[in-house]
């Protein structure tokens, strides 16, 4: 086994960078990666699972492309399809279900990182979450056939956990995060993955890596002060970017400061 999904038997990483500014006014496909990547810091499994159905996904939308003269074999691919379909869904349903869990548990009423409310919403997971796995397997099995002319018009599976999206409110408010302030966003988006590594230091038992790359320049002094005491409490190895060293100077004794330039690396505090 290769890739992230052999990293992740070894140590749970968790991360933020500046490109996922935009996650929650961005496109629905950004969303479901950056969920992907949160199933997969839980279950390392998921990554393969999620590859696999991308491949019968393309599988079928081939097949559909070129006119498959026997029906049985877009029968296999869409049987495959199905099973794939609801393992990944169901794999989201699961962490989505827990970190909710989890930040309702642990939320507070300070407003330093508002606490989120995160729905998946998608034709398959409301099935799943209705009913039972099987059922829904056997209704998008059934759908697949019936969408088989549309699809063949749109060059591509119009249906399925792949069209899902992961919608986020600031609970606080009861408002969209897209609709939300860029601060405000930023601090919803952290408080997700802060509450993601602790999610994932109770179901794995192990702490994760948490990486955080140019997040400190983007909040104010008090949240500062407050990322850096929920890392303490944590008991996480943080690795944190800046480029103002001064954004790091109320980081605890517990720390470490480099500066690095081309072709160096010096402890600066």
């Amino acid at each position: 086994m290769s890739g992230p999904s052999a990293f992740a038997d070894h140590l749970r990483v968790v991360w933020l960078t500046p490109a996922m500014d935009g996650l929650f006014t961005g496109p629905a496909g950004d969303r479901r990666r950056f969920l992907d990547r949160l199933v997969l810091a839980v279950d390392p499994s998921h990554g393969t699972r999620v590859n696999a159905f991308e491949r019968a996904l393309r599988s079928r939308n081939k097949l559909l492309e070129e006119g498959a003269r026997d029906p049985r074999w877009l029968d296999a691919v869409e049987h495959e399809t199905a099973e794939l379909a609801v393992s990944v869904a169901a794999a989201r349903i699961e962490t989505v279900a827990r970190l909710a869990g989890l930040i309702a548990e642990t939320k507070s009423d300070s407003g330093i990182f508002p606490h989120a409310e995160i729905l998946l919403g998608g034709w398959m997971e409301d099935r799943i979450g209705s009913g039972s796995a099987a059922d829904a397997e056997d209704i998008y099995r059934d759908r697949l056939r019936e969408l088989r002319g549309r699809d063949r018009a749109a060059g591509r599976t119009t249906e399925g956990p792949h069209a899902s999206d992961l919608t986020v409110r600031h609970a606080p408010k009861q408002m969209p995060a897209n609709l939300c302030s860029t601060g405000e966003q930023k601090a919803l988006l952290l408080g997700l993955v802060l509450a993601h590594a602790r999610l994932v230091a109770r179901l794995s038992g192990a702490t994760p890596i948490v990486l955080l790359d140019e997040v400190a320049a983007h909040l104010d002094p008090d949240r500062r002060g407050a990322l850096y005491g929920v890392l303490e409490d944590l008991g996480a190895q943080s690795f944190m970017t800046g480029a103002d060293i001064a954004l790091f100077d109320s980081l605890g004794p517990n720390s470490a400061v480099f500066s690095i330039g081309p072709g160096r690396c010096e402890q600066a505090r």
